[in-house]
């Protein structure tokens, strides 16, 4: 082969190459070519849309899409607990009933009777305790009103007493012009007043309605509580069905631990501040008792608020020693409640840190008022246990101590032997 001959063999197939955008075939050189063919180098200029942006922008758009899409989710999930929370709220409240009275209906079944019964038994034992507390405080309330009206009319002219000749110095003229003002702000606001009135008709309504409701679904919560959870679980994914009955296995752990404690806490306030009062001789002590029980239910700040209502009580019954002395009880309890209830028996339910308490039950009132603040907590030691679980146990194996996972500090540094093993979980709480 002449050397003309090899150039346009070269040339041949580097011009086909080209034209199929591949590399050109090896070339072997011939007798006279000492070197071979250079390759043929195609470069596609096209490039993706997204590599024109940086790595970080394109990490945050995808967040936050997602971010949206969550938010988007949570709104619409809010909207539909709203328009349904004649229904929403009553299972609520019986879900945390059954948590407080299911450890005494799982101890009547072990010992032999029925299911049925034995809730059925828990029930009407609950209404009698129920309706007896409060036939008590109502009695108590209509054989004390008549002195507390007089008390409360003292304490009014002791009250204006004191404005007049106290460091404020308000002439009589200054104080039958306040007064006028509030007689006038009373009677503009009629309208508002009765409308009121209206809505507090259709309130006592929609309790009672509720109330039935609850009681039919604590009935069933305690009969069939377990049997419930595995049908909702059943309806999951398989792979996903025994992650999520154990992950509701310890949550509802938690969450009976958290009610029982609270209880006690809640007693402990109501006692101590009840027995100051009774002690003071300030009317209507047993009735703030009772309020203050109600409000310990929201932690740190339900005691707080109906301690301040049972200090006014004091102030205008009693004058403001009595009622300086009642300020310092509640203080005192308030104390007692923060640095030994709270760490003793509280540490034991939970374990959430004050500022995530607080949060909660700020956001829990802003939406759903003092049924968002009784139930945010509770909801948030639930999700806490939930989720370390899973965080953990992907694949629903069980804790190696047994020990719910939210009843563990985030802090895991923190000393593990100032922590007590918590009670075998009931039954109620069966897995699939």
């Amino acid at each position: 082969m002449t050397w003309a001959q090899t150039v346009r063999t070269r040339s041949r197939a580097a011009w086909e190459a080209a034209a199929a955008r591949t590399a050109p075939p090896p070339f072997t050189a011939g007798p006279d070519l000492a070197e071979p063919a250079p390759p043929v180098v195609v470069v596609n200029p096209k490039r993706g849309a997204e590599d024109a942006l940086p790595r970080g922008i394109r990490t945050a758009g995808a967040w936050a899409w997602r971010f949206i899409l969550i938010v988007a989710a949570a709104y619409l999930l809010l909207r539909l607990v709203a328009l349904l929370r004649l229904v929403v709220i009553p299972v609520v409240v019986a879900v945390l009933l059954a948590a407080l009275f299911q450890p005494a209906c799982a101890a009547l079944i072990r010992r032999g009777m029925k299911a049925s019964l034995a809730a059925g038994l828990i029930l009407v034992a609950a209404l009698l305790l129920v309706f007896g507390g409060l036939g008590l405080i109502i009695s108590t309330f209509i054989s004390q009103i008549d002195n507390l009206s007089t008390q409360v009319s003292d304490g009014i002219e002791e009250i204006q007493q004191w404005l007049s000749a106290g460091p404020l110095h308000l002439t009589d003229a200054q104080l039958s012009r306040y007064v006028d003002q509030a007689g006038q702000t009373l009677t503009e606001n009629q309208g508002a007043l009765t409308t009121g009135a209206l809505n507090t008709a259709v309130t006592v309504g929609e309790v009672v309605t509720g109330f039935f409701l609850v009681l039919f679904t604590l009935f069933f919560f305690l009969r069939d509580g377990g049997r419930i959870w595995s049908f909702l679980c059943r309806l999951l994914p398989r792979e996903a069905r025994v992650p999520t009955a154990r992950a509701g296995h310890y949550s509802w752990h938690t969450l009976v631990s958290y009610v029982h404690a609270t209880v006690l806490v809640a007693f402990v306030d109501a006692a101590g501040i009840g027995l100051g009062l009774a002690i003071l001789r300030v009317p209507m002590a047993l009735p703030l008792a009772a309020l203050v029980f109600l409000g310990a239910f929201i932690p740190v700040v339900g005691a707080t608020i109906t301690g301040a209502v049972a200090v006014l009580v004091a102030l205008v019954a009693n004058g403001p020693v009595t009622a300086l002395i009642v300020l310092a009880v509640v203080i005192a309890v308030q104390q007692l409640e923060g640095h030994v209830l709270q760490p003793l028996i509280m540490g034991r339910a939970v374990a959430l840190h004050p500022l995530a308490v607080i949060l909660a039950i700020a956001a829990g009132i802003v939406v759903a008022g003092i049924v968002g603040g009784l139930i945010a907590v509770p909801l948030l030691a639930v999700l806490n246990t939930a989720i370390r679980y899973l965080a953990k146990h992907p694949d629903g194996e069980p804790t190696p101590d047994r020990q719910p996972p939210g009843t563990e500090p985030a802090d895991e540094d923190e000393d593990d032997d100032e922590r007590e093993p918590a009670a075998t979980p009931s039954a109620s709480s069966s897995l699939v």
